[in-house]
């Protein structure tokens, strides 16, 4: 009989598999894709986890809580970013990883059921060097891994019809440091920092008590915008370090033009905004347009 119960899924794999054994031959990208899956199951087994199954250039296991899942696959991403027999032209191998915390079904060494599809989902949707979670993982976290989360897209999982916000774990010990709150308070100075943002007839205020504005065409979020060439969640700011930052997670990028008319374009990356100008999500941004988003950053 099978056993209901609630843990951590994560699936890892080996990026772009197939190159590695057209350029290096079959015996050495064989084993060099041993060597990733070694260091993938020691990680697991470190961190309280369960390898289920390995499958060609991939690891599928289990853990019984989110916080050891996170710290499983960080370990294997330093691990595997930084082997000195990972290396191929003299870039290193690249893992991908996705994971979800939800009910399953364990029977026979086995886990079954919708979070497993959700976990294996989270991993087709990252990419190199990349972890990648869901909302519902990020709620079970501890303050310092949930500090450690960005919300990057939405997406739809096949069968279930549902729509499930991807999240991105900064799993770069300097990127952690930068967002655990209360180290982040300790390099804020005593200004006060202000981002306005304006979008038709609908202003939005970005200050220390909300540092953080989601903007695209779905309903939740902050700064709703419609158009075809918009994502669902198209952009985020954050303030960081001090700065507002501008992070665009959309199919066509965000074109950013100063009051000076310094023109920026980014997609899938980040920006620092200042002064005053428009956002243009997925077009350069136009006066009077109902789709231009007009910011005003404000120290004091």
């Amino acid at each position: 009989m099978g056993k209901d119960i609630e843990l951590a899924i994560l699936f890892a794999d080996v990026v772009g598999s197939t190159r590695l054994y057209d350029i290096m031959g079959d015996l050495r990208a064989r084993d060099m894709v041993a060597i990733c899956i070694d260091v993938m199951r020691s990680a697991t087994e470190q961190r309280q986890g369960t390898v289920i199954k390995t499958m060609g250039d991939e690891v599928m296991a289990t853990f019984p809580s989110a916080d050891a899942a996170l710290n499983a696959a960080a370990q294997m991403q330093q691990q595997i970013s930084s082997h000195a027999q990972l290396k191929v032209d003299g870039q290193p191998v690249a893992i991908r990883i996705g994971c979800h915390f939800g009910p399953v079904m364990l029977e026979n060494r086995d886990v079954f059921g919708a979070a497993v599809h959700t976990a294996n989902r989270m991993t087709s949707q990252a990419k190199a060097g990349q972890i990648v979670t869901t909302a519902a993982t990020v709620e079970k976290l501890s303050p310092e891994w949930r500090a450690a989360c960005r919300q990057i897209d939405i997406a739809t999982i096949k069968g279930q019809g549902n729509e499930v916000a991807l999240y991105e774990v900064l799993w770069q010990t300097e990127d952690i440091t930068s967002m655990v709150p209360g180290i982040a308070t300790e390099q804020r100075p005593a200004r006060t920092m202000r981002l306005r943002l304006r979008c038709q007839d609908r202003e939005v205020v970005m200050d220390e008590r909300h540092p953080s504005i989601t903007i695209g065409r779905a309903e939740d979020n902050d700064v709703v915008v419609k158009g075809s060439l918009i994502s669902r969640l198209h952009a985020r700011i954050e303030i960081n370090r001090s700065k507002f930052v501008l992070i665009d997670q959309s199919t066509n990028g965000t074109f950013v033009q100063t009051a000076d008319g310094e023109e920026s374009f980014v997609r899938r990356d980040s920006l620092q905004i200042k002064g005053q100008g428009m956002i243009g999500l997925g077009r350069l941004p136009e006066q009077g347009s109902p789709q231009t988003i007009r910011f005003t950053c404000e120290e004091g």
